[in-house]
């Protein structure tokens, strides 16, 4: 019994049983110079027996990538760097877009394809129904599939984010047991502020059960009611030994902190999905002391700084104000205020001694109108007549006599004279 190929077919030399390799056989053994088998029909019965392969796992590095915008295609080309064999490989963009945020040219993955033959140009190529990353990559892959998750539901957006307090009264550290990362934080932190206290927890920072230990630590530091920020720190290491800072436990823990995190994990290359969730990102275990505890020296020359600028601006304000103040005081109705009152004073003098001589003048016409009047009432008075030696006879009922007939002989009449009055008698004429 002959062996089988990758596709699970008969070796080559069974392939004269299969109906295609029999067509091709005996397309060979019938065609001659005279008659010959023309391109398009060999190319057909090339494409016939190809489609009758089916789906194989291949493994390759990207020799070549090409995704142009809009299509719904993309090209690849695969390449075998020990025999240097290279085949194309096309696929739809919804496949290719479970593995583009970690692929790239030169990345070694692993396709299931089926292959496809061209029948016009008589091209041969491999149609990829998945794409998978080789070892590391596969990893990688895994690790940006969960950050777009993670990020979907909101758990790395920077409203989320607390900031950090100015001087913390205890820090929760989080950090391997007598490791350069702990050692990094404490020594760095108490030299900057000296009175700076730790809550330290020392767990696992590596390994299957580091997740769950490091996840169990922040929480504990969480509900501590003295500590005031968390520092979960780590040295450096490969993408597998910073995995457990990539949990998704552990970032779901953090995101639901109460207390601001700050994660200080690696050095500034690395970036576990930790770093994305956490309030604030150290570069290093020395730059998270650093953010973390102001240095002493610092806060004091900046308090130097602020209250010589606070005593800047007081002295500056005062003496602005005591400008001010000898301007205003500068001016007539401060500098010598009862001059304004003796200007009123001038002016209810001047005023009333106008008003006195209205009155005066108004008094005088009024007297000299009033004489004017006297006379022409002295003028016109029965008085004035009577001065003159004229006289008013009135009978004894008081009526005036006007009229010689009026009286009669003997009647008693009374005369008034300027001087006085007397009787009268009427004697006949």
């Amino acid at each position: 019994m002959r062996g089988a190929d990758a596709w699970g077919r008969a070796a080559p030399g069974a392939a004269a049983a299969s109906p295609g390799g029999a067509s091709l056989v005996g397309m060979a053994n019938s065609s001659s110079p005279e008659a010959p088998v023309p391109v398009g029909r060999v190319s057909a019965m090339i494409g016939g027996w190809i489609d009758r392969l089916g789906e194989v796992w291949v493994e390759g590095q990207i020799a070549q990538l090409s995704r142009r915008p809009g299509a719904g295609m993309v090209f690849l080309t695969l390449r075998d760097p020990e025999r240097d064999v290279s085949l194309t490989v096309t696929c739809f963009r919804s496949v290719f877009e479970q593995v583009a945020e970690a692929v790239q040219e030169g990345s070694r993955i692993v396709v299931h394809a089926k292959p496809e033959w061209y029948t016009a140009r008589g091209t041969l190529s491999l149609r990829a129904s998945e794409i998978r990353l080789v070892g590391l990559g596969e990893l990688l892959a895994r690790l940006e599939q969960l950050k777009r998750k993670l990020g979907a539901e909101g758990l790395f957006d920077a409203e989320r984010k607390r900031p950090l307090p100015f001087l913390p009264h205890c820090v929760g550290l989080v950090t391997g047991r007598g490791s350069a990362a702990e050692r990094d934080v404490l020594e760095n932190a108490r030299r900057r502020w000296p009175a700076v206290r730790f809550e330290v927890r020392n767990v696992l920072v590596q390994g299957p059960n580091a997740a769950a230990q490091v996840a169990a630590a922040v929480r504990e530091l969480d509900e501590h009611p003295e500590v005031d920020v968390i520092v979960v720190a780590r040295g450096g290491g490969s993408v597998e030994d910073l995995l457990p800072f990539s949990s998704e436990e552990l970032v779901r823990t953090v995101a639901a902190a109460r207390t601001p995190v700050v994660s200080a994990i690696g050095h500034e290359p690395d970036q576990p999905l930790l770093d994305f969730v956490a309030d604030f990102r150290a570069s290093t275990p020395t730059d998270a002391a650093k953010r973390v505890v102001p240095e002493v020296g610092e806060e004091l020359a900046r308090v130097r700084q602020l209250r010589d600028r606070a005593r800047r601006c007081v002295v500056g304000r005062v003496e602005r104000e005591l400008h001010g103040l000898e301007g205003v005081r500068s001016r007539p109705v401060l500098a010598a205020p009862h001059r304004l009152v003796e200007d009123r004073a001038a002016e209810v003098t001047a005023l009333v001694e106008r008003e006195r001589r209205a009155l005066g003048n108004r008094l005088d016409h009024a007297q000299t109108d009033l004489g004017h009047a006297l006379a022409r009432v002295v003028a016109l008075s029965p008085l004035a007549t009577l001065q003159r030696g004229y006289a008013v006879l009135q009978r004894a009922d008081g009526a005036v006599v006007t009229d010689p007939a009026q009286v009669a002989a003997g009647d008693e009449l009374h005369a008034r004279v300027a001087e006085g009055g007397f009787g009268v008698t009427v004697v006949p004429e």
